[in-house]
């Protein structure tokens, strides 16, 4: 009679590994810093990979009260920054044998309905982005331990907060502008209730301030590519002289309207108007031409959000200091016309 396979144990690891079996339990259990060296724990590690080892979940979960389960809320995936940030984050819950489930919370549709017939006895944290802060009520998230994206530190619901340097990228693009030349702006603004479009707006308007003979004029719109195509033709249809020569908008979605825009009344982007994104997303290439803006690492802040909801769940301090964001100037920016 053929013997039936067996399941390798931390055992065979420790023994293929030449480590103790608290070794192992230290090394799979990331908690080897400070007592083991480097060296042994990626011996652990190589030896678990080659013996197909998979630590008993049940068991440790007995033992430890938790699901091993985190939701992340975002708003509805209309982009695919959100997609990012779930690739990050799943990535290291992974690591750290979680799973994430992954929640979108509608827009314009009422409270957002519990995934969960209980949140809290189905997840042991939750990680939200502040544009579906108003999802956390519903699901009764905001009992679990929190981690927010995009959200005001001072005010955040979270245990702890992540945040990208949406204020320096804005910064960059003001900067960016300014040294092309051009003085005369359209704000082309998200109609979204959120800390991270507050941001862009002050920073935006104070770095303009400190420049003698800029204008600075706003339009909102909700985020799709022909609410803002509207919002902005109607703000660009303004006497030669008067008509801003640059348009910072709050996001690519918002960029490529203002494209249409432009191209409806004739203006030629970057020759008769200069225009700028936020994000880097796909949509930034396939615009003619292509889109300055400014890139944000989706999947590092899904990362980072994860990394400070493990931290959080184990009592220790999540990393410190925002994301660093970046410009890229491509073809929809010039000098303006003299």
């Amino acid at each position: 009679m053929a013997r039936a396979s067996t399941r390798p144990t931390s055992r065979d690891v420790a023994q293929a590994a030449g480590v103790s079996q608290a070794a192992v339990s230290l090394v799979l259990g990331d908690k080897w810093r400070g007592r083991v060296s480097e060296t042994t724990a990626e011996r652990v590690r190589q030896a678990a990979r080659e013996l197909g080892y998979r630590p008993n979940l049940a068991a440790r979960n007995l033992r430890l009260g938790r699901t091993r389960t985190v939701l992340l809320v975002v708003p509805a995936l209309t982009t695919e920054f959100f997609a990012g940030v779930y690739t990050g984050a799943a990535r290291v819950a992974a690591e750290h044998g979680f799973g994430v489930v992954l929640y979108p919370s509608p827009e314009g549709v009422g409270p957002a309905r519990d995934p969960f017939h209980s949140a809290q006895a189905a997840l042991d944290g939750v990680i939200a982005s502040s544009m579906a802060a108003d999802a956390l009520t519903a699901i009764r998230g905001d009992q679990l331990p929190l981690v927010m994206l995009d959200s005001d530190p001072e005010g955040s619901l979270g245990a702890a907060t992540v945040n990208l340097d949406i204020a320096d990228g804005v910064r960059q693009v003001a900067e960016h502008l300014l040294t092309l030349g051009h003085r005369r702006f359209l704000h082309l603004a998200a109609d979204v209730p959120s800390w991270t479009f507050e941001i862009r707006a002050r920073e935006l308007a104070d770095r303009l301030a400190q420049v003698p003979g800029t204008s600075l004029s706003t339009t909102r719109a909700p985020i799709s590519i022909e609410d803002a195509r509207a919002a902005a033709e109607a703000a660009l249809a303004a006497p030669e002289g008067l008509c801003p020569t640059a348009v910072v908008c709050d996001d690519d979605k918002l960029a490529a309207g203002a494209y249409k825009a432009a191209r409806r009344l004739g203006l030629r982007i970057p020759d008769d108007l200069s225009v700028t994104g936020l994000d880097d997303l796909a949509l930034a290439t396939a615009l003619d031409p292509e889109l300055t803006t400014v890139r944000l690492d989706a999947e590092l802040f899904g990362e980072r959000g994860m990394r400070a909801l493990l931290a959080v769940l184990e009592g220790g301090t999540p990393e410190q200091g925002d994301i660093p964001v970046e410009l890229v100037a491509r073809g929809s920016t010039a000098p303006p016309h003299s």
